[in-house]
């Protein structure tokens, strides 16, 4: 655990930062060449008086290239067309003559992605390049209008109302742990039976309550200047990633541990957290794939995010993985119910079913869902539908380990059934 948590803080330092809607950069003729046009960002312009503007460092050297920016509607069949149809079909192109200007962009019935590309008089040319290797600097600004329709607001359609969510979800948290923190605190500090799982659990919901934080901070400072605070949103995801990664852990060990409980001869020793090598084997192989597919993921994708309505391969994989270890789970645990018992163990297994089944699928079925949805809505029904399952689901796990009605019950009953208990009366 401790490599894998190297390798994302590695990771955090050492990939691109988010893109903004405030982009800076260079302009490169060798670019713009090889792929009929340096692309440059998106952004979903909705309403009237949306706007883009553009300063540039040289803007003689600007108008040597007979440099523009051209702005797509979509980018569905550009592939398609030569570099003078490309050049020629772009709904608007403007010339960069000036070290800084404006544009508006035409009214939007409805949300609508534009796509930003750089284009020069070498783009579709053949031969060498004399003296157009010298590369340009500049910045772009994209805003739609804000509530008093002044183009002010830096964030895309998809990314609309993110803001307020984290708003009112670190409220929620505030709330939250003011009512409950107490008798937390005091069942943490008995150190009873699943003292372990509670641990694992709180260090879950207060990374949960960090990445929340820090996303909201970063988008406080983005709705500013359009850029905020890369490193913050990085961090945002860290401390997401290292959350899954617990949960995961503490969800297969439970499940695994049960099931190996149960067919073992001897049952006068509760599991332990480390007493299983077959249950911590399996537990961390996976855990280092899901691990795997997630730095894979951020790799992949630019813009990034802590969920993603999928469009990468390893954005599927995960999503595979995590439907097959729901299944798993559903195996394991419809073997352990249909052979016991005890109807209050039957209420406890199957409580603790629907808490990981709600972790693990949320994520699958709000991709599946946003299949249906516009594309400015998909990101924001799956991020925020993620975050509120999964803490639903960290929420429903406590409510059952701290229950007396069941957990008290439950463990008094039988610890050898219950794995990562620390109970001081077992004999060994």
């Amino acid at each position: 655990m401790f490599v894998y948590c190297i390798i994302l803080i590695v990771l955090l330092f050492t990939s691109c930062p988010a893109a903004g809607k405030t982009v800076s950069g260079v302009f490169r003729s060798d670019a713009a060449r090889e792929n009929k046009g340096q692309y440059i960002t998106r952004f979903l312009y909705h309403g009237e008086n949306g706007l883009v503007a553009y300063r540039v460092d040289n803007v003689l050297l600007a108008v040597q290239k007979e440099a523009r920016l051209l702005l797509f509607q979509g980018s569905e069949g550009l592939d398609n067309l030569s570099c003078l149809e490309r050049l020629a079909s772009a709904p608007i192109s403007i010339n960069l003559i000036k070290e800084e200007q404006n544009r508006t962009i035409p009214h939007q019935s409805g949300p609508q992605a534009w796509h930003v590309m750089y284009v020069d008089q070498y783009t579709c040319q053949d031969g060498e390049m004399d003296g157009a290797l010298e590369d340009l600097r500049f910045q772009i600004t994209m805003m739609n209008p804000d509530a008093a329709g002044n183009p002010l607001d830096h964030f895309s359609a998809e990314e609309t109302g993110l803001h307020s969510f984290y708003f009112l979800l670190i409220l929620a948290y505030f709330v939250a742990s003011c009512i409950y923190i107490q008798p937390l605190w005091q069942a943490l500090s008995k150190a009873g039976p699943m003292h372990t799982v509670l641990k694992v659990l709180s260090t879950a919901l207060l990374l949960q309550g960090t990445s929340v934080l820090l996303n909201y901070i970063h988008m406080a400072r983005y709705a500013r200047d359009g850029v905020g605070t890369p490193l913050t949103g990085s961090l945002a995801e860290l401390c997401d990633v290292v959350a899954q990664v617990q949960m995961l852990y503490l969800l297969l060990s439970l499940c695994v541990g049960w099931s190996l409980s149960r067919s073992r001869k001897s049952q006068s020793k509760p599991l332990q957290w480390d007493s299983s090598p077959a249950s911590t084997a399996l537990a961390l192989a996976v855990v280092i794939a899901q691990g795997a597919l997630l730095i894979w993921e951020q790799l992949e994708d630019v813009e990034h995010h802590s969920f993603h309505a999928q469009r990468s391969v390893p954005g599927w994989l995960l999503m595979a993985l995590r439907v097959a270890l729901a299944l798993f789970l559903a195996s394991v645990l419809y073997q352990i119910i249909s052979a016991e018992r005890s109807a209050l163990k039957r209420d406890f297994y199957l409580s603790f079913g629907k808490g990981c089944f709600l972790w693990f699928l949320c994520h699958p079925v709000l991709v599946l869902f946003s299949v249906i949805l516009n594309e400015h809505q998909k990101e924001k029904v799956v991020t925020i539908g993620v975050i509120l399952c999964q803490s639903i689901s960290v929420v429903v796990l406590y409510r059952l380990f701290l229950s007396r009605s069941l957990y008290w019950e439950v463990s008094s009953l039988s610890s050898v059934t219950l794995p990562l208990t620390m109970s001081r009366r077992s004999r060994y």
